[in-house]
Order: C-alpha cells, then structure tokens, then sequence
C-alpha cells in the first residue's frame, strides 16, 4: 500500500477563499503540482488563460508538474507543448519528461516484466466490469494506458453514483486501487498514486524529498481523486468546480478559486505569483 501522507490537521469542514491565503505563504512556494482534466481544461482542452498562467509559474522560477490520472498515449502530446517539468500520468505511474529536441522521455514505476504481468490482469478485470454492469465502458483513452484501466462515468456517458460505486467496489474486490476522478474511475495494481507520483518526481529530478518540502508547494485539483493530494499539502486549492464532489470528499482543499477549471487555475497562480 502508498506509504502514508505527511500528518496535517484536518480539513476546514469548510473552504477558504483564496484570499485568504496568507501572502508569506504564497511567497515561500518553489513549486506548484496540478492535475489536469477540469483542472486546466474544459471539455477536454487546456483553457488559454491556463496554458498562460503554467509559463507564467515557469517564467518565475517554479517548479510546474502535472499529475493526472490521464493514460500516456493521451498525455504524451502535452508533454514538450506545455511549459511543464513532467507530465505524471496514470496516477502516479508514469512520467513524461520534456526535452529541447521535442522528444519525450518515459520513466517508469514499475519494471517491465510487472508492467506486462498488471496489464494482463487488469484487462480481465475491465472485461468483467463491462460484461456484469450493463451500460459501463471503458473509457476512449483506453488504448494509451499503460498501467491501470479507465471507466467513463462524465467524459462522455453519464453513470449514476450507485453505478459509479459498483465499479469502484468491482476493481477494490478485484485487488485493485481504485479511484474516481471528474471524468473517469481508474483502477490498477501498484503502490502508486498522486502523492507518490509526486515524490518520485521530486526524487528523479530535483533528488530531493518532498516530505521535506510540502509547505514549500502547492497543489490545485478538483475532484475525489486529488483528495490525497489536498490531505498531504497545506497549501491546497480546489478550482470552483471541486463544489460538486465536496459531499464526497472526506478531505477538502485548503482553498477554493471563484472561478471554474483552467480560469480557476490562472487565479490560483495570479494568486502566487503576486505574492513574488
């Protein structure tokens, strides 16, 4: 199992506008980690204000990582035509690092010979999912994963949140981890997850510890899978449209935007950078 998060208090049972966040805070940052789908994006495309506000963190020195649970064919594009230091995908899984002659590199989590060993349980898994739960499929982006296996539920069907419970309790007797982004419900077999997606990164390229630095980052998601994320970082911001998962969170971000999606996250770095 994913060792355990750094202790913080609880979560406010309620969330604070960013304007609230204490500008010696803000100025200490050396990085900022997001997710992606409904982070920065609407309907599947990065926002213009959000592709912005990434260069903007990048051009004031930070550290920028995306950690989704996106798969690696549908992340790979992104990867040298965003100003980013890594693309985590797959939860944790994969890294996607960019390079100045607009290949991309891969780093792995896992070995090959377990990668391969994963994948063929996992495949038997999404099979039963969608011969038992009539209605359910997997997700398109099914053919990029590489570590885990993705059900639509809001990308483009719509699944009830008792049919959403019954994947998720399907992939959870099957061994699985499993979770529940704005779009998806992913399922694999590993230790991995956001939050050690996270420190691996740090560990790869910067050969640092995050656990030593999480007051020093920030974190910005919108749904019940960042919560481990929101858990683990003091400085955590839901975009707006994190409203709709709240009732299922049982730990909340820090600190909630006005706006929704990529214009949410642009004020979350206006936020930072103002504070430089």
């Amino acid at each position: 199992m994913p060792s355990q998060p750094p202790s913080l208090p609880s979560s406010p049972h309620h969330l604070l506008p960013l304007a609230d966040w204490p500008e010696t805070a803000r100025a200490g940052l050396i990085g900022v980690f997001t997710d992606i789908d409904d982070t920065l994006t609407h309907e599947g495309a990065i926002t213009p204000d959000a592709l912005q506000a990434l260069g903007d963190l990048k051009a004031a020195g930070l550290s920028v990582v995306a950690i989704t649970g996106r798969p690696v064919g549908w992340s790979l594009p992104f990867v040298n035509a965003w100003p980013v230091d890594a693309i985590v995908a797959e939860n944790g899984a994969v890294a996607l690092l960019p390079s100045a002659d607009g290949k991309v590199e891969k780093r792995y989590q896992q070995d090959e010979p377990t990668r391969a060993a994963n994948f063929a349980r996992m495949q038997a898994v999404l099979e039963r999912i969608e011969r038992e739960l009539p209605g359910v499929g997997r997700a398109t982006d099914s053919p990029g994963r590489e570590t885990d296996i993705a059900i639509d539920h809001s990308e483009f069907v719509q699944l009830s949140d008792a049919t959403i419970a019954q994947v998720v309790a399907l992939m959870r007797g099957e061994g699985m981890h499993a979770t529940v982004s704005s779009i998806h419900i992913n399922g694999w077999y590993g230790d991995n997850d956001k939050l050690e997606g996270a420190r691996w990164i740090v560990r790869e390229l910067w050969g640092r510890a995050l656990d030593a630095e999480t007051d020093r980052w920030a974190y910005v998601g919108d749904s019940t899978n960042d919560q481990l994320m929101f858990r683990s970082f003091a400085h955590s911001i839901g975009v707006a449209n994190v409203a709709r998962f709240v009732p299922l969170l049982e730990h909340l971000p820090r600190y909630v935007t006005q706006a929704e999606r990529g214009t949410g996250f642009a004020e979350a770095a206006r936020a930072i950078l103002s504070a430089r």
